[in-house]
């Protein structure tokens, strides 16, 4: 069964892997839950838990920095994780339609990071938690969902989705309903969940704008996954030394992919302004560019 369930996380694309690992974190973290209450030890694991979900302290937070980045795939809920993954699973979709892997990983860990410190900034600012604030955690997918859907919104605002129970929407009418109502929302019994949505529509903004502009603010967090990885790439012993080994294999074909979507994603948008502005409204650069890929 575990072999089958490998197999199908490796046949998934990268949206469909983000998926399996919160779901499996959820159902670990649910079965160790039943069996510490069986053993009324359940406090034990509450206090444990803690290690991982993310503090609104400060000073916390220090002794915990990991947490930024453990808190996004914690889930307390079965609802809570289930219209989580709905959406990540609907969006993530949209969005590698616009932008490459690479971007998804970068923007859904960088949609979480800004919610964490929307939240934890929140928290210690306004006098309204001051009583609550050594003992607030955050947990939860929401702030990398919302990145996701912010930034496929500002790519292409008018794309339509079919809402279940609302119809056809626009991506950047759901867009703005979900910041609207996460801003009313910021006093209720949810509050840090809600400044954490805020941070990472933030986060799927400034992505989306500063690529229109030629950067992307999420390459820092891919070079440090790339340098990670790099560390932890299986060596040959030395009685394999002898052998060649050829470059490529996983690590070649993610990056293979991740510039021929960046690749799709220019020819598309000199495509789109080809067909608002015909022929000529197009740079010698995109010129250039739209002829190179007529020739692949």
């Amino acid at each position: 069964m575990f072999k089958n369930i490998y197999q199908k996380f490796c046949n998934e694309n990268i949206v469909g892997r983000f998926i399996y690992i919160n779901v499996a974190v959820y159902i670990i973290v649910a079965f160790i839950g039943v069996f510490a209450t069986l053993f009324e030890v359940g406090y034990k694991v509450e206090a444990f838990m803690h290690w991982f979900e993310l503090p609104a302290s400060f000073e916390r937070f220090i002794y915990q920095p990991w947490t930024l980045l453990s808190y996004m795939f914690l889930h307390e809920r079965i609802m809570h994780i289930l219209w989580n993954m709905l959406a990540l699973y609907g969006f993530g979709r949209i969005f590698l339609s616009f932008f490459s892997v690479r971007h998804f990983v970068g923007v859904y860990l960088f949609g979480g990071i800004m919610g964490g410190l929307f939240f934890m900034v929140a928290y210690n600012i306004f006098p309204h938690f001051a009583g609550i604030v050594e003992n607030a955690y955050l947990i939860g997918a929401s702030a990398s969902v919302l990145a996701v859907v912010v930034a496929s919104a500002v790519r292409s605002p008018n794309y339509v989705v079919n809402v279940v129970l609302l119809g056809s929407m626009r991506l950047v009418t759901i867009a703005v309903i979900t910041v609207v109502v996460s801003l009313l929302l910021l006093a209720s019994e949810n509050a840090g969940g809600n400044f954490a949505h805020l941070g990472g529509a933030f986060a799927g903004w400034l992505f989306a704008f500063m690529l229109g502009k030629g950067k992307d603010v999420t390459s820092l967090i891919n070079k440090v996954i790339d340098y990670f990885a790099t560390l932890f790439k299986r060596r040959p012993s030395a009685a394999k030394a002898k052998f060649t080994y050829q470059k490529g294999g996983r690590a070649a074909d993610y990056e293979y992919n991740a510039r021929k979507k960046e690749n799709e994603a220019e020819i598309d948008k000199i495509l789109e302004k080809v067909k608002a502005g015909g022929y000529s409204s197009l740079t010698e650069e995109e010129k250039k560019r739209l002829f190179e890929a007529s020739q692949k």
